[in-house]
């Protein structure tokens, strides 16, 4: 009989502590995918989150994009064949939200690859990343590979981006007329 109680017990123990972790929203936050919806000038852009691969990263573009951090920001530098990059409330590649991320350097430039932008090594030997600035690749950029810290695919919208890579830029990448995010947002 001791025995039966103490088997119960053990067996009663493990259901409640699965039903514990299976209720947790943190653990299923965590499995689940997230994109975030960029709605452009041009059209509208999808975002797979990698939260496996760049959890903090990932977390904190959610972050911005739930909050309305990226909404009526311009795409402030576009170079065709390498990056449309955004995501700066100053507009010209300076600014931020005041805070960096640690690196989580892990995955490859492929085309459509989301990563974000950083100051140089010399400046910022920790490879940390900006607090908001993301770029989108526009083609595979293996030499940028080991170097800064990609946290996202585009899913559907890549002819968008591709059409932000079209626009007239002035000498310093900038588009003569704004790309802008309208609205960013979970989906």
């Amino acid at each position: 009989m001791f025995l039966a109680a103490i088997a119960w017990l053990i067996f009663f123990s493990g259901i409640v502590l699965n039903k514990q972790m299976n209720n947790n929203p943190q653990n299923s936050q965590e499995t689940q995918e997230i994109t975030v919806v960029l709605e452009t000038s041009l059209g509208v852009v999808e975002i797979l989150l990698d939260k496996v691969n760049a959890p903090l990263t990932s977390a904190n573009f959610e972050k911005l994009a739930g909050q309305g951090f990226y909404n009526n920001l311009t795409m402030h530098r576009i170079i065709p064949g390498f990056v449309v990059q955004g995501g700066d409330p100053k507009g010209d590649g300076t600014g931020g939200p005041g805070y960096t991320i640690p690196a989580e350097i892990k995955l490859n430039h492929k085309r459509g690859s989301v990563a974000t932008a950083r100051l140089g090594d010399q400046a910022n030997p920790t490879r940390a990343s900006s607090g908001s600035q993301f770029y989108i690749a526009l083609a595979d950029l293996p030499m940028l590979d080991g170097q800064y810290t990609v946290f996202g695919q585009v899913t559907a919208g890549m002819d968008i981006v591709d059409l932000m890579a079209a626009v007239q830029t002035d000498e310093n990448d900038k588009p003569l007329q704004p790309v802008t995010i309208n609205k960013a947002y979970i989906k």
